[in-house]
């Protein structure tokens, strides 16, 4: 996928996040985000992509920014929810940012549609501070709706946006492990089957606290939050004084007679 079929996919993403189940998906990955984000402390935060989510929003970091690309339109910077503007235009293979110098970054959506998912990952790799933190929202292909996706030849119809290149669970941490970015949590969601409308989205409800329970690896959309482990760091805590044991001495003792 070259850069110009990247921002065409991306586009398409766009206008898919307007629909029925684009609001659906936005609002558990809303939900899932504030969460994970909450208790995440430090000083510099970026969301990277997907304006239309403010992954942020329930962070409490002093600095906090909402990137997009190079070529995004004025529609597009609109979009970003809390009628934020978009604070860093950027090409995410290379980021404008010195090397350990972010505490948190979220990616929703965004390998799946980049032109280079691995350059994008080194990139951010780079940019984190040592137990910096990483979030990345993705489709899941082994579910009801990458089934739905895969039928499109069949059915000559797409659910999800057809130039995505959804990346499963296993192969996401394999991507992971190989930049030292320990996978701490991962999280599953959007359970109810491809429907189009509202409607039937809405009556399918009840598949969501049946899918967390019984089938918890086939949600739709999935989640990964992970730490960046540098190798040979050792967390360095307080200094205690401690006190040499004295050397045993020898005590004399007399016999009795």
């Amino acid at each position: 996928m070259d850069s110009a079929a990247s921002e065409k996919s991306i586009i398409a993403l766009d206008g898919w996040l307007q629909t029925p189940a684009g609001a659906y998906v936005r609002a558990w990955e809303q939900a899932c985000l504030d969460e994970l984000t909450a208790d995440i402390f430090g000083y510099n935060a970026v969301q990277i992509g997907l304006p239309q989510i403010d992954a942020l929003a329930a962070n409490r970091m002093p600095n906090k920014w909402q990137a997009a690309t190079r070529t995004s339109s004025r529609e597009q910077v609109a979009l970003g929810s809390g009628k934020r503007q978009i604070a860093v235009a950027l090409d995410f293979a290379e980021l404008p940012f010195a090397s350990q110098s972010l505490d948190l970054v979220v990616m929703p959506h965004v390998l799946e549609f980049a032109a280079e998912p691995h350059q994008v990952l080194r990139e951010v790799e780079r940019v984190l501070i040592p137990e910096g933190q990483l979030i990345i929202c993705g489709f899941n292909p082994a579910s009801l709706w990458g089934m739905r996706q895969g039928l499109r030849r069949v059915t000559r119809s797409s659910y999800l946006p057809v130039a995505g290149e959804f990346i499963s669970m296993p192969r996401m941490k394999d991507w992971l492990k190989l930049l030292n970015l320990g996978v701490s949590r991962s999280h599953f969601g959007c359970y109810a089957p491809p429907c189009r409308t509202a409607q039937w989205l809405e009556r399918y409800a009840f598949m969501e606290p049946a899918g967390q329970r019984w089938w918890p690896y086939l949600g739709a959309v999935y989640m990964v939050h992970a730490i960046k482990r540098v190798k040979g760091m050792t967390m360095i805590g307080p200094a205690w004084n401690k006190k040499s044991a004295t050397a045993p001495q020898a005590v004399p003792a007399t016999n009795r007679k």
